[in-house]
């Protein structure tokens, strides 16, 4: 089973080496997606943790229990038609081509399968057109 989870951590636990701890405690494989982490400061990681169920559920706990604030990865990107300028600055920085150009019309076009929640598009993107949706 997957799960793709955004995790928050205190400034206290920031050091803790969580993604060497799921795999040797409970088995669980954590792919990392995008990660905002530095020293005394609180950190951000969003990963796809694959593995048992009950592991699954198990490693999720222990986080908990370290006062890690774990969301379940049910947000998706939203793009206000409205505000886009279709400037095209969102399609360089996504590494899955998620985001692209129409090559005919130079309107953008979101393949919304192909996303992976990096939302390094967000801060790119200049009249703020790209934003996640809970």
């Amino acid at each position: 089973m997957r799960k793709r989870v955004t995790l928050t951590f205190p400034q206290t636990v920031v050091q803790m080496p969580i993604t060497y701890r799921l795999v040797k405690d409970f088995n669980v494989a954590a792919n990392i997606i995008r990660a905002q982490v530095a020293p005394n400061q609180v950190g951000t990681l969003v990963v796809e943790l694959s593995g048992d169920i009950d592991q699954l559920d198990a490693a999720l706990e222990w986080m908990e229990s370290r006062n890690i604030q774990v969301s379940l990865g049910d947000r998706a990107l939203a793009i206000d038609e409205e505000s886009c300028v279709h400037c095209g600055l969102c399609t360089g920085v996504c590494p899955t081509e998620a985001l692209r150009l129409n090559p005919e019309s130079f309107q953008l076009e979101f393949v919304r399968s192909r996303c992976i929640m990096c939302e390094q598009c967000i801060p790119t993107c200049p009249v703020d057109a790209i934003s996640t949706n809970l």
